[in-house]
């Protein structure tokens, strides 16, 4: 029988070193180990914050010199002790002995009676105010008065007049009525007549400037309208015929023998025209003729009615 030897395979030369050289390049490398655990830190972190502040330390107050006693300031009115030659508060210096006796305080403090009150804190202190803001305030405290006097002494006036305005009109006849000449057949009492083709004249050509009518009232009266219907007649066709008032003057009279005036302007046209009066407790008023339309040496002034209005006694319900 063959041996074991001889059965063997013959090992291969070639093979054994290629193997042994790919095991020489290959290095081991240990498995991975767990890190540790790192030991804890001396001091536990913490996030940044605020520094606390310092808490106050209240003091208690020291001695308080007695300065009651001293003179005040003549500037700030501060007490201060005897003797002390300078405010202890403004520094200023005080009058009170020496040469400081001479130093006196200005004219217009001394004028106002100066300071009698103390000095307020810079916190407290008012808005500085400049010589413009001084001259505002007094131009606006005269600007106050004068209109408080004005309204105390037309205030009653305007409330009257308001009331003038709104009031009912009720047609008021006067006692009587005369003239300074009358045209033959043409009488003043013609104007007072509730007839509009009735009419006064003064008998003057041109424009009969001075002429006059009065009407008087026995009770006094207070009047808020007129109405003056120039011409002879109330139609258009009738206004040639004669000169029509222009401008004339209302003199009244009042109760209390007082005297006031209304310049009334007429124009040139047919029919009644108003205008307003608002005068109380008139006892005569007297229309005089300053000057007329369509004046000519062949006519004489006209007027056909005159009308006075006052408040209705509805105004009183």
């Amino acid at each position: 029988m063959p041996s074991a030897a001889a059965s063997a395979p013959a090992p291969n030369a070639l093979t054994d070193t290629m193997s042994d050289r790919a095991r020489s390049l290959l290095v081991p490398v240990a498995d991975p180990e767990a890190p540790a655990p790192a030991a804890p830190p001396a001091v536990a972190p913490v996030l940044p914050g605020r520094p606390d502040a310092d808490r106050p330390q209240v003091r208690a107050p020291g001695h308080q010199p007695d300065v009651a006693n001293g003179p005040p300031c003549p500037w700030c009115s501060t007490p201060n002790r005897p003797d002390r030659h300078y405010c202890a508060r403004c520094a200023m210096p005080l009058v009170a002995s020496g040469d400081q006796a001479t130093v006196r305080a200005p004219w217009w403090r001394r004028l106002f009676g100066g300071r009698r009150q103390e000095t307020p804190w810079a916190g407290e202190r008012p808005r500085l105010r400049r010589v413009f803001d001084r001259i505002g305030t007094w131009i606006t405290v005269a600007v106050v008065a004068t209109l408080a006097v004005l309204g105390f002494m037309y205030i009653p006036d305007g409330v009257q007049n308001t009331r003038d305005h709104f009031a009912k009109r009720a047609p008021v006849s006067p006692d009587g009525i005369k003239a300074s000449r009358s045209f033959p057949g043409h009488n003043p009492e013609l104007l007072i007549d509730k007839l509009s083709n009735t009419w006064w004249g003064p008998g003057i050509s041109e424009s009969g400037q001075g002429q006059w009518v009065e009407a008087s009232f026995t009770e006094p009266t207070r009047l808020l309208d007129v109405i003056i219907t120039p011409g002879v007649s109330t139609r258009a066709d009738k206004l040639r015929e004669s000169a029509l008032p222009h401008r004339v003057k209302a003199t009244i009279t009042m109760k209390d023998g007082s005297v006031k005036t209304r310049d009334l302007t007429l124009d040139q046209g047919a029919g009644g025209q108003r205008r307003p009066f608002r005068v109380g407790e008139v006892t005569k008023v007297r229309f005089t003729i300053e000057s007329a339309h369509a004046a000519s040496a062949k006519k004489q002034v006209a007027i056909s009615e005159i009308e006075f209005f006052g408040p209705s006694s509805a105004n009183r319900s």
